[in-house]
């Protein structure tokens, strides 16, 4: 019946299971270990584990199967494996499947740790690294071969939100024998594309809109069974990645509301960044549903929204954002993304200083870019408040 299910109802009823109590609300697990009848059984499950046996919470646990189960089934995918943080997921998914030798060719605008995993310690490792214009279909012929090993992208990037058009990404991938992980986090659970593009594995950091209350950190790693139950669980159990019971039963709690936070969001973002395109303080907005977005045929083509984020740049530079940001009364000035409370972000001075300034100038990080996250607010009053603060300048 789950597999008829759309995806609010997965959200809400999704990998369900229940102890001998029959509680409504989903159990909480806090514990390291599981307690076995004989030694005979504890033999018996190191050999073989089965779907509902559990060894040790780095392993697994009800409640984070639980959530994996649910995260799977709404991401498309066979199964999941549940991670401390986005980045956790990011590094385990990459680290499993990687070698010394291995070929990697990704997207020149990935997030700033992205880029550290490939460039300081996959590169460390050996493992050759070819980053291209994610935008530039050419780009990708030009560099995935017979060699590569693995593809790796974020659908839409953060924080300038570039599109990538993922399908032909992934089908040329395939044709060369390579594997394709795509980071999910801007383009939510709710609007994801990854598996109906034909991505191997999608990653999706939780923190994100899944807990979307500034509460929890997580991340999940979703893709076939193969995958997931084989390379990547031998490797994130043992290296103590795993998400621990009480963030995982937060994250399930919080997805019965994910649908419905999420498409308010996207509203509202997508009224933002049309009112935005049109303030004269305001030289350009990107929201990949706004016909001015330079691949607005793809988006529109991949997903009906273009998530919760929108991208734009404040005439003056630095100064002038600041000015701006520092006179927010309802904006929080925060590094995070996808929160029930709107923020605003200066990726130049943040999430991505550490870039050198060539490749800012490439991914058009420049000193006067905003990274707006649209909350639950009233539209009305965040745009009121967006005027205010952008007539200080």
């Amino acid at each position: 019946m789950s597999d008829n299910w759309k995806k609010r109802t997965q959200l809400v009823h999704g990998g369900i299971r229940r102890s001998q109590y029959g509680e409504v609300s989903e159990a909480i697990f806090l514990t390291q270990g599981f307690v076995y009848e004989t030694a005979e059984a504890a033999e018996a499950r190191f050999i073989e584990t089965g779907d509902d046996e559990f060894i040790y919470a780095r392993y697994g646990n009800p409640t984070v199967r639980m959530f994996e189960n649910r995260m799977a089934q709404v991401m498309g995918y066979e199964d999941a494996f549940a991670c401390g943080s986005g980045m956790a997921a990011v590094n385990g998914a990459l680290m499993a499947l990687l070698k010394g030798g291995d070929k990697v060719v990704a997207a020149r605008a990935l997030f700033g740790s992205c880029l550290f995993i490939l460039e300081n310690v996959l590169a460390r490792f050996g493992v050759e690294i070819t980053l291209v214009d994610g935008t530039d279909n050419a780009a990708w012929e030009a560099a995935i071969t017979d060699e590569t090993t693995l593809v790796f992208l974020e659908g839409i990037s953060n924080p300038t939100l570039e599109v990538v058009d993922l399908k032909f990404v992934c089908d040329l991938a395939h044709a060369h024998g390579a594997l394709v992980v795509v980071d999910d986090a801007m383009a939510t659970p709710v609007f994801a594309y990854s598996k109906a593009c034909g991505a191997d594995l999608c990653v999706v950091s939780t923190t994100k809109h899944v807990d979307g209350q500034g509460r929890m950190l997580g991340g999940i790693i979703c893709g076939s069974k193969d995958l997931v139950r084989g390379p990547i669980e031998t490797y994130v159990k043992h290296t103590g990645g795993a998400m621990n019971p009480f963030a995982a039963w937060t994250h399930l709690k919080s997805l019965d509301t994910l649908d419905l936070r999420v498409r308010a969001q996207a509203a509202a973002a997508m009224q933002i960044a049309e009112w935005l395109e049109q303030h004269p303080k305001v030289t350009y907005v990107r929201y990949p549903q706004l016909p001015s977005h330079p691949q607005h045929a793809v988006a529109m083509r991949q997903a009906p929204s273009g998530g919760t984020v929108v991208a734009f740049d404040v005439k003056g530079g630095k100064d002038a954002c600041f000015t701006f940001m520092n006179a927010l009364e309802l904006f929080t000035i925060s590094n995070n993304f996808a929160d029930a409370k709107s923020i605003v972000t200066h990726p130049a001075t943040t999430t991505h200083q550490r870039l050198p300034q060539e490749q800012k100038d490439t991914l058009q990080i420049g000193p006067g870019l905003v990274r707006l996250s649209a909350g639950l607010e009233d539209v009305g009053d965040l745009i009121a408040d967006l005027d205010q603060a952008l007539d200080r300048i």
